[in-house]
């Protein structure tokens, strides 16, 4: 299988080609769906449109989907349409005839010519602008495209997978992107959640990450503790996979795991205070300071604890999953929470944050 260019970021290939299905997929249930939905069309050539956030691993999924279809014997080409600029993405999408422009001495076959009989994976379709969507589509509609400067049409049999960051229905809203070309390219339609959407993954990534890094860089770093893949599970992951991939190489190298994230934004509203003339009702006022006290009670296990959740859960006689929820909600870590929150007892004209 001929690939033009590799994944970037996300899950980092095996030197015999892909990561295994079950490093691709996991083992959560929103991957679960994805995979058997990818099963069925694997065997077809229609157009396939992947979403999902940066670093969520689209392009692997792409490459994974050529490598089991029945295009595999032709190239993978991957474009990132948003790396190369319009009036250069034109040639190098479709390619040229020798003196269509200055500097085209010789005529030279674009990406779409390469990916005949095999996959065109257009990365970021989203940044694809207006005049060159039409001239994609017109691909689409009937498979014929010509090169600049050149009248003849040409035929490419190709399979298009695109995939972008974005929502294509905001976009074709405020008229970026074309809504007859979002109907094409959108024949099968593959949302991949962010990782924090699919947590059971992470530790099943992780080790997938330590052992070919470890191999990368002859080193022998001692596999995730269960106390690291707890400190690993209660991120958000706004990098995704990327970011996973990021900090496990760091341990790698290392050898300490450091899961600090930054400070939880605060709020911008202004506090409200109280005061004695009925405006604050009373169920918020007892609301905000349980929140606080249990903000108090949930550090204190933690720490007793040395912020092993689980230990921590079970001294407090809640789920592991609700003590996560309740970290998150209150922005605790060993980093940021050194120092226990003020408790705030309501008073008459007392500010409550």
């Amino acid at each position: 299988m001929a690939v033009s260019d590799h994944t970037k970021g996300g899950l980092p290939p095996r030197a015999g080609g892909l990561p295994p299905e079950e490093i691709i997929f996991g083992r959560s249930a929103a991957m679960i769906s994805i995979r058997q939905k990818v099963q069925k069309v694997l065997a077809t050539d229609v157009p396939i449109l992947i979403q999902g956030e940066n670093g969520t691993g689209k392009g692997l999924l792409a490459q994974y989907i050529h490598s089991r279809s029945a295009l595999s014997p032709g190239a993978f080409v991957k474009v990132n349409c948003a790396a190369i600029p319009g009036a250069l993405l034109e040639s190098e999408l479709f390619g040229y005839e020798k003196g269509s422009f200055t500097d085209a001495n010789t005529s030279k076959p674009g990406y779409v010519e390469m990916a005949h009989r095999g996959t065109l994976f257009l990365d970021e379709i989203a940044d694809l602008d207006l005049n060159l969507q039409a001239k994609v589509l017109q691909l689409l509609q009937d498979g014929y495209f010509s090169r600049i400067g050149d009248k003849q049409e040409r035929r490419a049999e190709t399979r298009i997978i695109c995939a972008t960051n974005r929502d294509l229905q905001t976009e074709i809203e405020a008229g970026r992107f074309r809504q007859d070309l979002f109907y094409r390219i959108n024949v099968i339609s593959i949302n991949l959640p962010g990782l924090r959407e699919r947590r059971e993954d992470i530790a099943l990534l992780a080790a997938y990450f330590l052992k070919q890094l470890n191999t990368r860089f002859e080193r022998d770093t001692p596999t995730f503790s269960e106390e690291n893949i707890e400190s690993l599970s209660c991120r958000e992951w706004r990098g995704n996979i990327r970011e996973l991939e990021h900090v496990v190489a760091r341990y790698a190298i290392l050898g300490s795991l450091d899961t600090a994230e930054p400070a939880p934004r605060r709020s911008s509203a202004a506090p409200f205070r109280v005061v004695l003339d009925g405006t604050i009702p009373l169920k918020r006022i007892a609301k905000q300071a349980v929140r606080e006290m249990e903000g108090n009670l949930i550090l204190n296990a933690l720490r007793e604890n040395k912020w092993n959740r689980r230990k921590a859960a079970l001294a407090l006689s809640i789920s592991y999953r609700a003590l996560i929820y309740k970290i998150r909600e209150a922005g605790l870590s060993p980093k940021n929470s050194r120092k226990a929150p003020q408790e705030q007892v309501p008073r008459d004209k007392a500010s409550l944050a």
